[in-house]
């Protein structure tokens, strides 16, 4: 079994899991970047002359090198999308470490698969399947790495940890744009192929990670596999396998997942009402990641230099200076969310990034309604102050709550749900952009703009606060709201934090922990009871 840690355990454990995490979540702002960079270069369009706009296109013209731009940059999320539908029907079964490990290698096939095109040999065709194979192996990465990093944290600082790996999204995007900008006077293809192989360094970095580190201890405790788990909650927590700090987080996990199989957990479960709520709590989970895509963000970080350039009527070096600032930005933005994440919460900072966004945009379209060069001005600071927002707030959230909101016995569905739901819209996004901006360059942003607002709305009435709460706690703010009649985020306004024993005194008295009529000596061992419960022993003895 994947227990080895490498020789480290305690804190440098915990660090190497979350520079493996971090690195992978790069990937995928890399990606982002490089496109956006790369999409227009002049040795790019040389090999690829399909996609370079006439100077003087026709409308035609323009609909077509649109509609092929957008194919070769969403093409990607589709890869991303069937990804992440692995992880959701494999994922428990394979593992947390196992799927990171086969998405980083897929990614790497991929990426040679991209970077070895040549023109007058099918070299669109082959860029396209490079990067669908590509995003399989991000999908599957992205699907996974919250949760695993989610299982091997602790409540005060999971929030931190799991943000740090969602702001390297912005840290990826940035390092592609100065590669690319770098490269821009390069008189040969290497100006596009060396930031599309550079993916590769990375993915081996989260592939050698995946090999060294353990899996987490909530998976090996649903594969059956206790003594792993106490091994690698010892090595997490820089104790002993058989100490009472370890045995008792065991026999609490024990408890859970003992609690989930009972109910008997499966995709039917998904879709379960009720004091536990699954089918809402998804949808929650869903609900971020669809709005951090229709609000906007791939629009302006895959197309930024585009935009900058065909919208704003840059000139192209410009274009990319003010892509790479813009990608600075983005970067030097996302620290906030590292200090404000567990104090402002989860739901707060939803609701200030739906609103600054919004706002964003709204000054982005009322200044290109009548275009000049002041006005592109004006444009260019909304979409400044929108990327500054997102960073901070949206970017991270959609990738921290789904671990958090889903319970146990459906996280692993959730999360994958919620990823699924990222690339679908993701490639509904970057795919019609091109179109929507060269339609109507203002009507693009007013769009994203509603989006936001919606977005606020529907944070405000459905988000529960998770900052600080063990993720069992969760399942008594679901169960209170039901037997209470209440929104949940209310419940979760007034309830206290818990403590373990709390935790499952609650349990039995919503009735969480007895659906299928347990005895209650079953439910004394739920409690965690003096006598820590027949589990522990069994494991202490062996």
């Amino acid at each position: 079994m994947w227990t080895s840690t490498c020789g480290l355990s305690g804190r440098p454990l915990r660090l190497y899991i979350t520079f493996t995490a971090v690195i992978g979540f790069s990937l995928f702002g890399y990606n982002q970047g490089m496109m956006a960079g790369i999409l227009n270069g002049k040795e790019f369009v040389k090999t690829f002359p399909i996609l370079r706009m006439p100077t003087e296109p026709t409308a035609s013209e323009e609909h077509y090198i649109n509609v092929i731009r957008g194919g070769v940059t969403s093409c990607y999320e589709i890869g991303c999308f069937f990804g992440a539908l692995f992880s959701m029907f494999y994922g428990d079964r394979l593992g947390r470490t196992r799927l990171i490990a086969m998405g980083a290698s897929i990614l790497i096939i991929g990426a040679l698969i991209t970077t070895v095109c040549f023109r007058a040999h099918w070299e669109v065709g082959q860029f396209v399947i490079g990067r669908v194979v590509s995003g399989i192996g991000n999908g599957m990465n992205t699907a996974t790495i919250p949760v695993w990093q989610s299982e091997c944290s602790g409540a005060h600082n999971r929030g931190f940890l799991v943000c740090f790996e969602g702001a390297m999204i912005a840290g990826g995007t940035f390092i592609a744009y100065w590669v690319v900008f770098g490269l821009s006077h390069v008189a040969d293809s290497v100006q596009w192929r060396f930031p599309i192989a550079l993916q590769i360094f990375f993915a081996i970095i989260v592939l050698v990670g995946a090999l060294l580190l353990p899996d987490s201890p909530s998976w090996f405790v649903k594969r059956g596999l206790d003594n792993e788990a106490c091994q690698v909650l010892g090595k997490l927590k820089g104790t002993s396998s058989d100490s009472d700090q370890v045995l008792y987080e065991f026999n609490f996990l024990k408890a859970d997942v003992e609690a989930s199989n009972r109910s008997q957990a499966g995709w039917k479960t998904v879709f379960t009402g009720g004091k536990t709520q699954e089918f809402q709590r998804m949808i929650i989970g869903c609900s971020g990641q669809f709005f951090q895509q229709f609000t906007g963000c791939n629009a302006a970080i895959y197309y930024s230099t585009l935009l900058f350039q065909e919208n704003l009527h840059m000139g192209e070096y410009l274009s990319l200076i003010m892509g790479g600032v813009f990608a600075t930005v983005y970067a030097i933005a996302t620290i906030p969310s590292f200090f404000m994440i567990e104090k402002v919460g989860r739901r707060n900072l939803y609701l200030i990034g739906f609103l600054g966004q919004g706002l964003s945009f709204v000054i982005t379209f009322a200044c290109l309604i009548e275009q000049n060069t002041e006005n592109a001005k004006g444009a260019a600071v909304g979409i400044f102050l929108f990327i500054t927002f997102f960073a901070f707030t949206i970017l991270p959230l959609p990738w921290i709550y789904p671990p958090e909101i889903n319970p146990l016995r459906t996280r692993t569905i959730g999360a994958s749900a919620s990823t699924c739901t990222n690339w679908v819209c993701n490639f509904a996004v970057v795919m019609f952009t091109p179109l929507f901006a060269g339609q109507s360059p203002w009507g693009v942003y007013l769009f994203f703009a509603l989006f936001n607002f919606i977005g606020a709305i529907f944070g405000f009435f459905f988000y529960v606060e998770t900052a600080g709460r063990e993720l069992e706690e969760i399942d008594i703010i679901y169960a209170k709201a039901h037997v209470e009649g209440k929104m949940a985020w209310r419940v979760a306004n007034t309830l206290p934090k818990l403590t373990f024993e709390q935790i499952a005194e609650q349990s039995r008295q919503l009735g969480l922990d007895n659906i299928d009529h347990t005895t209650q000596e079953d439910k004394n061992e739920l409690g965690l009871s003096s006598d820590s419960g027949h589990e522990v022993e069994e494991v202490r003895e062996k």
